[in-house]
């Protein structure tokens, strides 16, 4: 279960991001997962422009769409590699 919600702050869902970067080098797939979930997050909550006083700040969201793809790809790899096999004891004797 992620540990983001709608009820979780602009600061918690960035250090779910950061904190799960890592994702493909610790080859974590709960990783990838939850820096997936905060990636779609970041996409509906950062404003593509934002304008203080003077000063302008311009987000592109298309890096981070790359960025969901990329986890999602790697996501649908590794989940098949991971998969349990499962014994078959129907064979087996004492």
């Amino acid at each position: 279960m992620s540990t983001l919600s709608s009820a979780s702050t602009l600061a918690q869902i960035q250090d779910s991001y950061d904190d799960n970067a890592s994702y493909e080098e610790d080859g974590s797939l709960s990783k990838a997962k939850a820096f997936s979930t905060a990636v779609r997050m970041l996409l509906r909550r950062i404003p593509e422009e934002s304008r203080q006083g003077g000063d302008s700040i311009r987000f592109r969201p298309e890096v981070l769409r790359k960025e969901l793809d990329e986890v999602q790809e790697w996501i649908a790899r590794n989940a098949r590699s991971s998969r349990v096999t499962r014994y078959d004891h129907s064979r087996f004797r004492c």
